[in-house]
């Protein structure tokens, strides 16, 4: 990525990652406390929370090695990912020999040339490429096949995929690009190890918020939110959780360029966009018949139901710092 640091200076990304191994080594310990005090009767409740923790190690562990290596290795491994959830979503998805073209663009031409712009610094082409010319390119090459049966559903299908699993995900590490308005600095710069702190910022509120609502949810939980799409949603696990994350994210604003009440909010948008995000693949994933995207972590699923409140997140958190704090010649939308 033209003009991006190879590594990342010692410094506030090293103190983050070390309170939140910390945080972990705290919680493995309760995990394996709690696990101990069960004397091997099951308990799934005590099982998921060991598994999410487990599921944080490996996500931390891949992450910090990526941020050490520098920005160019972040958005490998985000493109990684979106070939992991896309692949995911397209086996539960129904497709027919006709899609073959329009599968192989995706995967072949779409995903890789959406990250290629983020690598290259291209966010004009890199905001529209797949919304509008992949979007148009996609069914004009299933039509070719010359099957019409069902071709809305199938094209749709394939269309929203894309949409979810490429365009979604890649606006994580497109805030590598936010020209973000240093206090002090004669120049603003983009790709810096403030920027990796936002990315980093945004994966833990969205995985915390996770966690704790879920936590919330079989403490205190009564009120179902949506029983027939994600029977573990509850009203006091949004809540309860959700402000917890809050709390967690307007404690971490040292880390970030927001004000305490700025980052209040932004962690308030991607708590709720995260919520969103998860509630409507949960509709997806029932609509086709599944519990989850795939069985790539125990316990947890897949890629995509690691990403899926990601998926939302992402764009709308993006979009709010590039405006709200980014350099003036850079915010213009």
């Amino acid at each position: 990525m033209p003009g991006l640091p190879a590594g990342i200076a010692v410094s506030d990304t090293v103190i983050l990652f070390a309170g939140v191994v910390g945080l972990l080594v705290l919680a493995s310990l309760i995990g394996g406390v709690l696990a101990w005090r069960a004397r091997g009767a099951p308990n799934p409740t005590v099982s998921n929370l060991n598994q999410r923790i487990v599921a944080w190690w490996w996500m931390v562990a891949v992450l910090g090695i990526c941020f050490w290596l520098g920005a160019g290795a972040t958005v490998l491994l985000f493109a990684f990912a979106s070939l992991i959830a896309l692949r995911e979503f397209v086996t539960l998805t129904p497709t027919r020999w006709s899609d073959h073209w329009a599968l192989v663009a995706a995967f072949y031409v779409v995903l890789p040339v959406q990250y290629w712009l983020i690598w290259s610094d291209w966010y004009g082409l890199f905001a529209i490429f797949i919304p509008v010319y992949a979007m148009l390119a996609l069914p004009v090459l299933a039509a070719f096949q010359g099957d019409t049966d069902q071709f809305l559903e199938r094209t749709t299908k394939i269309q929203w995929g894309v949409l979810i699993c490429v365009y979604f995900i890649s606006y994580a590490p497109a805030l590598l690009l936010i020209d973000l308005a240093a206090p002090g600095a004669a120049t603003p710069g983009h790709g810096s190890e403030r920027n990796l702190m936002l990315l980093f910022y945004l994966l833990l509120v969205v995985q915390i918020s996770d966690v704790l609502q879920y936590v919330c949810g079989k403490l205190f939980g009564r009120t179902k939110l949506a029983p027939k799409v994600s029977p573990s949603k509850t009203v006091e696990g949004l809540v309860g959780g959700g402000l917890l994350a809050i709390g967690v994210g307007t404690a971490l604003h040292g880390f970030t360029p927001f004000t305490p009440l700025q980052a209040a909010g932004m962690s308030a948008v991607i708590v709720l966009a995260g919520f969103l995000g998860g509630l409507a693949l949960s509709a997806v994933k029932r609509s086709l018949g599944a519990k989850d995207w795939g069985q790539m972590i125990e316990g947890h699923g897949g890629m995509l139901d690691r990403l899926d409140s990601v998926c939302f997140a992402a764009p709308v958190f993006f979009h709010l710092c590039r405006y709200f704090f980014s350099a003036p010649a850079a915010a213009g939308l």
